[in-house]
């Protein structure tokens, strides 16, 4: 029996899904540190590493309404108290650093 028009795709979708928020948030941020998405999602907690995956941290929480559990899931796997200490890592340093503040706020601005 044939689909009706436009049934079939429905069943056999040619475009490949779109990445979540939390994917584009994850990209953007190592892209602007020069790292590969793989380096936020890994156990790794060099600084050079570990600040950006809490900035992206920040930004899921801020950008997305993704719960700490799922935010900590899509960065490999942490743990939700894991997001907390992200999240006032950054507020922390957006008080105490102008030009870090001015950072989260463009990255913030140019993933709405």
């Amino acid at each position: 029996m044939p689909l009706a028009p436009g049934r079939a795709e429905e069943h056999h979708p040619t475009t490949t899904p779109r990445p979540s928020r939390v994917e584009i948030i994850q990209k953007h941020v190592a892209d602007y540190y020069g790292l590969k998405l793989i380096d936020l999602k890994s156990r790794n907690n060099a600084k050079s590493i570990s600040l950006p995956r809490q900035v992206a941290m920040y930004l899921c929480k801020a950008l997305t309404p993704a719960s700490l559990p799922e935010i900590g899931r899509s960065f490999g796997g942490k743990h939700h108290s894991t997001v907390i200490h992200s999240i006032r890592k950054v507020e922390d340093l957006k008080k105490k650093d102008r030009d870090f503040n001015n950072l989260i706020n463009g990255f913030s601005a140019a993933l709405q």
